[in-house]
């Protein structure tokens, strides 16, 4: 696993890729994480690292983590690492509406890997409810569920999870913090309208 944190506005971001040796497929890089860094804490304190190396079955000796400015593109995964921050920079800029990048959700259950999918289907500028994704994953009911799904998501801003809001019109939760939610909203906002 190859770790190296990027700036996202004036927050920082954890991002973890490999190269998928997991299944008979010819091997590709891939992300497995794309989230928040919490002010004070390092990329190790990341809640889900200790499920990473669960489910890889890897020890903190298989992570290796690289500066941004020290990525090389001769390497697969570090090639996905770079790219993945050209293109947040380029959201951060309102040059990109869509982040299209090869996404690991295999960590994830059967219902989160849908509830994931259907986030991406979230418009850039558009927000939608817990209740109404629950619709789009024919759970009617589960928005409760669907609202934990969410709050699972290892793809922040990828996977935009920031664009489902409560059926009343306020924010709702964020693993990441409230503030960078409304970040993400007041953003999107600002160059959807132009």
């Amino acid at each position: 696993m190859i770790v190296t944190i990027a700036a996202v506005g004036s927050y920082q971001f954890t991002l973890i890729a490999h190269v998928n040796e997991h299944n008979s497929e010819p091997s590709r890089p891939m992300l497995v994480e794309a989230n928040w860094l919490l002010v004070g804490n390092s990329w190790h304190s990341s809640k889900s690292v200790p499920k990473i190396k669960k489910y890889y079955d890897m020890s903190d000796e298989d992570f290796t983590f690289i500066d941004s400015n020290s990525l090389s593109m001769s390497d697969p995964a570090q090639a996905l690492l770079i790219e993945t921050i050209f293109q947040l920079k380029d959201y951060a800029a309102g040059k990109r509406k869509t982040l299209d990048l090869p996404l690991d959700f295999s960590m994830g259950t059967e219902f989160q890997q849908r509830v994931w999918q259907a986030l991406q289907g979230i418009e850039y500028g558009e927000t939608i409810s817990y209740a109404t994704l629950a619709q789009r994953v024919n759970s009617p009911k589960g928005f409760r569920a669907v609202a934990q799904a969410n709050g699972k998501n290892p793809f922040s801003i990828i996977v935009p999870c920031h664009r489902v809001i409560a059926s009343d019109g306020k924010l709702g939760g964020y693993t990441g913090g409230l503030d960078k939610k409304e970040y993400l909203l007041a953003l999107e906002n600002a160059w959807y309208k132009k």
